[in-house]
């Protein structure tokens, strides 16, 4: 991933919610966990790591889910409440940070993953990513 101190937006997809971000961001991860691939329809899921004081929401509301992850800590999922589009995560375990979807950024083409975690729940067709590091749980 490009570090990077550029303020970026984003937001869902029918427009009610809008953020911004301020800072350069601390990771790009891929994670492939059972939970992840629920989630996101698809074979892992992506966070980016920002700090909680560098995310702005300036349009709409989010709503929050609970639930627990694959790791045994809780997890807050913070989505649109119209079209149900996850912005970000957030963690007891890291009150500072959240993991930001980064799908969900107007502008994503600098984006590159610095490492993928939950290897071992990949879906079995997936070798792993080139360039990046791969742990067999969250490290």
């Amino acid at each position: 991933m490009t570090s990077t101190n550029q303020i970026r937006e984003g937001g869902c997809q029918c427009g009610s919610v809008r953020y911004r971000i301020s800072g350069a961001p601390e990771g790009l991860i891929v994670c492939h966990c059972s939970e992840c691939q629920r989630q996101s329809a698809s074979a892992f899921g992506m966070s980016l790591i920002v700090r909680k004081d560098h995310f702005t929401l300036l349009k709409g509301e989010l709503r929050d889910f609970n639930r627990v992850a694959d790791s045994g800590r809780t997890l807050g999922g913070h989505f649109c409440p119209g079209c149900g589009v996850r912005i970000y995560h957030s963690s007891a375990a890291w009150p500072e940070h959240i993991r930001l979807r980064p799908g969900t950024l107007d502008d994503r083409s600098w984006l590159k993953p610095d490492k993928q975690i939950w290897m071992r729940s990949r879906q079995s067709w997936l070798d792993r990513l080139p360039e990046i590091a791969a742990f067999d749980v969250q490290a």
